[in-house]
């Protein structure tokens, strides 16, 4: 998931990435005109790599993707279309200071629920990843994960 903090990293996150991923282009914050060049860079990148490209403010997606919270959050998710759902704050995370996490056994339990493809967000990282890949998610999404300078300091 792509983010204004990540900066100049964004580059090497993304061509860190392992063919077959995915991104969730936001950037939310940034200047219109500017966010168009950076999605415009990032989706070269990712037709080269043949990654998947998420962009978060158009109505056509390659797929529909629903946020959970809690399992009421991700049937609704589902009974709107939401094709596979984002299931977070598995961990602690920068995003949402303060926040509280699931946890794993939560996550899980919201995951298996839902029905959907779970996708595991917050404070994840490919180790975190490998637990979770177990108990039935199919992917995890991050910011300061994909982001070496950012992974590190975790």
């Amino acid at each position: 998931m792509t983010d204004e903090r990540i900066g100049e990293d964004l580059w090497s996150a993304v061509a860190a990435l392992p063919r077959g991923s995915g991104i969730v282009f936001r950037h939310f914050a940034t200047e219109p005109t500017a966010r168009s060049a950076i999605y415009d860079r990032v989706a070269k990148i990712a037709r080269q790599r043949r990654l998947m490209l998420i962009r978060r403010d158009l109505a056509r997606q390659p797929i529909r993707l629903g946020h959970a919270h809690s399992i009421r959050e991700g049937i609704a998710a589902r009974r709107a279309g939401a094709e596979a759902i984002l299931v977070s704050p598995v961990h602690p995370t920068r995003t949402h200071p303060g926040a509280r996490p699931l946890g794993v056994l939560r996550a899980t339990r919201i995951a298996r629920a839902v029905g959907l493809p779970a996708i595991a967000l917050g404070g994840m990282n490919a180790v975190r990843f490998k637990r979770l890949e177990r108990l039935g998610f199919v992917g995890w999404a991050a910011i300061d994960g994909l982001t070496p300078r950012l992974a590190r300091d975790r």
